[in-house]
């Protein structure tokens, strides 16, 4: 019965929090400190001695940071709702369970785990730009803006970093014994995945005059940039030898983080990108653990 919650916990979290979605309001406010606890247990796991910048992160970053506003400014002559959906799916960091896939696929886990930390650091410091411009905090002076979403987004990614390394140097008794729970980031997430789900359905019944070609709309962007980041991701590894890393690292998305901030500092209909992401992602994920199965039997 474990074996069976654990292999379907995805489509239970999701499911669940579709049902329950008026009770899923009132837990709403955990979301940001699931994240920042899931982040504090996967950093814990990466000593600063174990820091490596590869040519190929450079590229990666770049394409993250400046792929979404070069995707945002082509899908707004679409719709400027679809274009912010776009942007999120492209800048959402790459997932904290990115490591273990990329394990099982053969790639580097070291490679993919620093650039978690690298891209949470480079998220923290593009995100409250674009979201003063664009989001919900658009009507206000640029630089209160700024300064209001960097106090929210920036602590949420960095911080989780400062006391990972700080229990390492300091408590590290303390630091071994939340090394020993790692596996408790699992259940965290399906319990975060459960709120954005129930809060992302809540806002889809509730609307007021919704509008279907935007939602559907969202929904295929998200697919296209999720194979197409697979996509790109692999070929660039291809160049340094390690396209599995490189594709989970670009395609991966950190979605509970990316529905959360669509639904804080974007218009909250764009949060149907990454949720939709969160299918598309994993199913691909499923065919490569399918194709990696055949290829060793």
């Amino acid at each position: 019965m474990l074996k069976f919650i654990k292999d379907w916990m995805l489509p239970l979290a999701m499911l669940t929090g579709a049902l329950s979605y008026r009770l899923v309001g009132y837990i709403s406010f955990l979301t940001p400190y699931l994240i920042f606890t899931m982040l504090l247990l996967t950093f814990c796991k990466l000593s600063p001695r174990e820091m490596r910048l590869h040519p190929l992160h450079k590229w990666l970053l770049l394409i993250q940071l400046v792929g979404c506003v070069v995707v945002y400014g082509l899908v707004y002559l679409y719709d400027p709702v679809v274009a912010q959906g776009a942007l999120i799916c492209v800048l959402a960091p790459t997932a904290t369970s990115a490591a273990v896939i990329t394990g099982m696929l053969g790639g580097s886990v070291a490679f993919l785990t620093n650039y978690v930390l690298l891209c949470n650091i480079g998220v923290a410091i593009m995100a409250p730009v674009l979201f003063s411009f664009m989001g919900s905090q658009s009507e206000m002076p640029f630089f209160e803006s700024f300064l209001f979403i960097c106090r929210q987004v920036g602590p949420l990614l960095i911080l989780p970093l400062v006391f990972a390394w700080s229990l390492r140097a300091f408590l590290p008794k303390l630091h071994a014994r939340i090394l020993s729970v790692h596996k408790l980031s699992f259940y965290l997430w399906a319990v975060a995945l459960t709120i954005v789900t129930g809060s992302t359905v809540r806002f889809l019944v509730e609307q007021q005059d919704p509008d279907y070609t935007v939602e559907i709309g969202l929904a295929v962007v998200s697919l296209v940039i999720c194979v197409g980041q697979f996509l790109l991701g692999r070929r660039l590894g291809k160049r340094y030898g390690d396209p599995v890393s490189s594709g989970q690292g670009l395609g991966q998305k950190n979605t509970i983080l990316a529905i959360w901030m669509a639904q804080v500092y974007l218009n909250p209909i764009a949060s149907i990108a990454p949720a939709a992401y969160v299918l598309w992602q994993n199913s691909i994920n499923s065919y490569q653990l399918w194709l990696k199965g055949r290829k060793n039997e």
